[in-house]
């Protein structure tokens, strides 16, 4: 896993993977939007009974692969929608395939995650541990790349979206906490399991490079 000199940031191969990864993700939204659709079109809640994490339920377990592409209503996706394009173009533009690999390890330990710990008598859906898990990642590669510029990412995230951190601690709201804190924690062990290692030649260049 080595850098291109040529994708370093300012560069113009850095703002082009930025610009696709953006649209990328804006052609994702739709996507789940029209998932609701559906939902809502064949009766209320019938697509995420189907298809969310029920903890402790061997019906359930398929919901840890569908879960993020279902949502509890129109405002729940809308919620959802804005963090979902904005961290997740940073984290695709670090690369398709460590992108899609660190979704999968994302995915894997919030939904599992949730499937052990979290409430039976609860149906789990949404996109919102996927957020938390790209958030950790941005955070976990600036710090393992020393990459001021995923650091800056971070940071600039943090200061938007400050006001839902508390989501990661224990709420009576119906939310679940544990699914945004394992998301988190998941993002934080992708950011390392497929970090770039920096050469000597490299420790002051940022690059977009694939995995």
């Amino acid at each position: 896993m080595s850098y291109d000199p040529a994708a370093k940031f300012g560069t113009d191969p850095f703002y082009a993977s930025l610009g696709r990864a953006f649209v990328t993700m804006c052609a994702v939204i739709p996507v789940l939007f029209l998932i609701e659709a559906i939902d809502v079109g064949i009766g209320a809640g019938e697509l995420d009974l189907a298809g969310g994490i029920i903890p402790h339920r061997i019906d359930g377990l398929d919901g840890i692969l569908f879960s993020p592409f279902l949502h509890a209503g129109w405002d729940h996706l809308y919620g959802n929608a804005v963090p979902l394009i904005l961290v997740g173009t940073f984290a695709l533009a670090g690369g398709s395939r460590r992108f899609i690999w660190s979704t999968f390890v994302i995915m894997m330990v919030s939904g599992i995650g949730v499937w052990f710990v979290g409430d039976p008598q609860s149906v789990v859906v949404g996109a919102s541990g996927v957020i938390f898990g790209y958030l950790g990642l941005l955070v976990t590669r600036g710090l393992v790349e020393r990459s001021w510029w995923n650091l800056g990412v971070a940071a600039f995230i943090g200061l938007l979206y400050w006001y839902q951190l508390y989501n990661i601690l224990p709420t009576d709201q119906p939310v679940s906490w544990q699914g945004h804190l394992l998301g988190l924690l998941g993002g934080v062990l992708a950011a390392i399991m497929f970090r770039r290692k920096r050469s000597s030649s490299s420790l002051n260049t940022t690059t977009l490079t694939d995995f």
